[in-house]
Order: C-alpha cells, then structure tokens, then sequence
C-alpha cells in the first residue's frame, strides 16, 4: 500500500485528491496537511512513501517544506503554471518532478505510482524546457560532492540524463542494454547520494558537465 501525504491550503483541493486516491487499491492517504510547517511535522510522523506538495501555501511555502522534509518521502510539486519559477529549485530541494493541478486524475494516479517506485517524474521534453531555462540563471558551475568518483563512462551517462533522455535512449545512443544504462545511472545516484533522477538532473546542470542551449 503506497502511503500519501496531502500537502495544500485549500480544504477542497485535498478532499478532492483524497477521494480519487483513497479509490485506487494500491494507495492511502495517511495524512492532510493545510501549510509546509505542518507537512514537514506530519510527514516525520507518518512516514509517507509520496507527498504531494502544493508550492504555494500561507506561512512555510511547499519550496521550503520540500527542503526540510524528512529522508524517505518522494515529493510531487503540484504547481498552476508547468514552467513555475519555483519548480527548478523545488528539484534542486529534494522533489521528485511535478504536475500542473489541472492534470487528468488517471495522469494523478499513475504519477503516485511512478514516484512511490523511486522514479522521477520528469518527462524529457519538461526537463529541456524547464531546467535549461531556470539553470541558465544559476551561479558558475560548482562541482557536485563526489562527481570525482565517476567513471568516464557514468560521467557520460549523467550527462544525457541531464537532457532528459530516458534509459532506453541512453542505452541506444552509447551502444549498451538498458539494463547497463540503469546500472550506470544508480552508481551515479549512488556515488552522488541523489536521491532521485531528477536530483541527477539539477546535478548534471550544476556541475557544467550539460549546459543550457546544447539542447
């Protein structure tokens, strides 16, 4: 059973989320939280496995509550706009992708599920769009802790999960079986202590080894 957390002000939003997935078989809602303060609080007592957390909220925003959760969750960013301000550093903070709230709730459903199993919820032609535009902003290029520790080969594939290719897409492009593409891509989460793929993503930007334009 995939434990929930529901992070937003608005009372009707999450009973709305709590109905559809309270439905599914496979999922929970453990918790209801109205602010991040509170979230963060109820996420360390609950242990949720997915939060979703909606960025704008009174008092602690959901960018901050996503930074001071506790390790375990994977947090889903619901946001009104696709290409938010906040989104980039909500995945720089710890998120594991997002949706826009407007989204189909079977969209909702499966995203819950794609997360709870440590996968990111980044499709490729969000990640190009969002994080070329929002890393070109950023600061020079700072070199992630334990970025040293990577063959040249993890290196490499960190790079093309940087613009947002997929493991089948690694696999093809650098000749090798999606099985050898995965495994290059958990050592490289690993080695980095990502937490997710999309903590790969804001790391690849970072470091300068992708660079906005190149795509």
């Amino acid at each position: 059973m995939i434990k929930v957390l529901l992070a937003d002000d608005q009372a009707l939003v999450r009973a709305g989320f709590k109905a559809l997935l309270d439905a599914q078989p496979d999922m929970t809602v453990v918790a209801e939280a109205s602010d991040g303060a509170q979230a963060v609080r109820l996420a360390a007592e609950h242990q949720p496995e997915v939060v979703l957390m909606d960025i704008r909220m009174p008092g602690t925003d959901g960018l901050t509550a996503t930074r001071q959760m506790p390790p375990g969750p994977h947090i889903i960013i619901l946001t009104t706009f696709e290409l938010d301000e906040y989104v980039f550093e909500a995945l720089r903070g710890g998120a594991s992708g997002f949706l826009v709230k407007d989204t189909e709730p079977a969209e909702l459903i499966q995203a819950v599920r794609v997360v709870a199993a440590g996968e990111a919820l980044l499709s490729p032609s969000v990640t190009r769009r969002l994080i070329a535009e929002y890393a070109s902003r950023a600061k020079e290029p700072v070199l992630a802790d334990g970025l040293d520790q990577l063959t040249d080969r993890e290196r490499e594939v960190l790079a093309l999960v940087g613009t947002g290719m997929t493991n089948d897409e690694i696999a093809a492009k650098l000749f090798m079986s999606p099985a050898t593409a995965k495994t290059h891509v958990s050592r490289a989460m690993m080695k980095l202590h990502a937490r997710d793929r999309a903590q790969l993503v804001v790391i690849a930007y970072e470091s300068g080894l992708v660079k906005p334009g190149w795509l």
